[in-house]
């Protein structure tokens, strides 16, 4: 009895078309090159942004500086 194995399949980020994760795919997580190059493309337009994080009190709240 063989057993094949199924590679691991993910949705491309930027389509949504179901992707093989496999060394072969050089554009994994993505599609194509196409839908590689459209994410980065967002990226450099700054279309995606991370939240600002409050790490707590800064230096400068504790000993403000007077000029």
């Amino acid at each position: 009895m063989s057993t094949m194995h199924h590679p691991t399949m993910v949705a491309c980020p930027t389509c949504g078309k179901p992707v093989a994760w496999l060394p072969e795919n050089r554009f994994r997580p993505f599609c194509s090159e196409r839908c590689k190059l459209i994410d980065l493309g967002a990226w450099a337009s700054e279309d995606y942004n991370l939240p600002a994080v409050d790490d707590g009190p800064h230096e400068d709240d504790i000993h403000p500086r007077h000029h």
